[in-house]
């Protein structure tokens, strides 16, 4: 009776051991499919050098799975809830949710010092920390993407720079005398006109030809010069 309970209870353990070593293999799978997410979304967002402290959580553990599981994410937008399923299709199959909660830190662009409203952000304003930007999705990765553009706020020293808060400055005013110029396999042609609208590099403006009068869509290609919506942005 001594050795039946014996075999028993080591037949239980091996099986709850092998529950377990699944149960781990499904959570490594998931936290590898979150990761693959998160590295799409840092390179969408030029984000330098990221790292991630992930938690895989279930209602339940996954049952064991005959075949290969397929793990599919579900809804990825917020990092710190991140939703994942994963598929058996042997035998009668099954379906299982998972929840990944992810934190972020990244090398990212902040406010080296008080920054006023409306100010053009020069190379002193500027430096590079490693923040937690889990709930910040906009954050600016690269340092230069924030030069020469200002914030509608003032900005404390320290604080994250994030896309939504800067704006490119205005470099063509409503009533401006402008260069219209098109430039194409080497030859340039330019002509004056005046700006209808007020717009910052690579907006798009209207814009009258002083010769003919007539209206026509360009796009702001620096102070004082537009260029055809039809041609490569400017890299002048």
């Amino acid at each position: 009776m001594i050795a039946f309970h014996r075999a028993t209870l080591f037949i239980v353990t091996c099986l709850l051991c092998a529950t377990t070593v699944y149960a781990q293999t499904i959570t490594a799978e998931i936290e590898q499919a979150a990761r693959i997410q998160l590295d799409k979304l840092a390179a969408s967002n030029g984000l330098s050098d990221p790292e991630y402290d992930l938690s895989v959580v279930s209602s339940r553990p996954a049952p064991p799975c005959a075949g290969k599981v397929e793990v599919e994410a579900l809804d990825t937008r917020q990092p710190a809830r991140m939703r994942f399923v994963a598929r058996c299709a042997a035998g009668k199959g099954w379906r299982h949710d998972f929840v990944v909660r992810a934190r972020i830190s990244a090398q990212v662009a902040v406010t080296a010092a008080p920054v006023g409203p409306n100010q053009p952000l020069n190379d002193a304003d500027i430096a590079l920390e490693r923040r937690d930007i889990t709930n910040i999705p906009d954050a600016v990765g690269d340092p230069a993407l924030a030069l020469g553009q200002s914030s509608r706020r003032s900005l404390r020293a320290g604080e994250i720079l994030r896309a939504s808060q800067l704006t490119a400055p205005v470099v063509v005013k409503r009533g401006d005398q402008v260069i219209m110029v098109a430039r194409h396999e080497g030859i340039e042609v330019s002509m004056a006109g005046e700006a209808l609208d007020a717009g910052a590099r690579g907006a798009i403006v209207r814009v009258r030809n002083a010769a003919s009068g007539q209206v026509v869509r360009m796009r702001v290609a620096g102070a004082g010069t537009v260029e055809p919506v039809d041609l490569p942005v400017s890299q002048r």
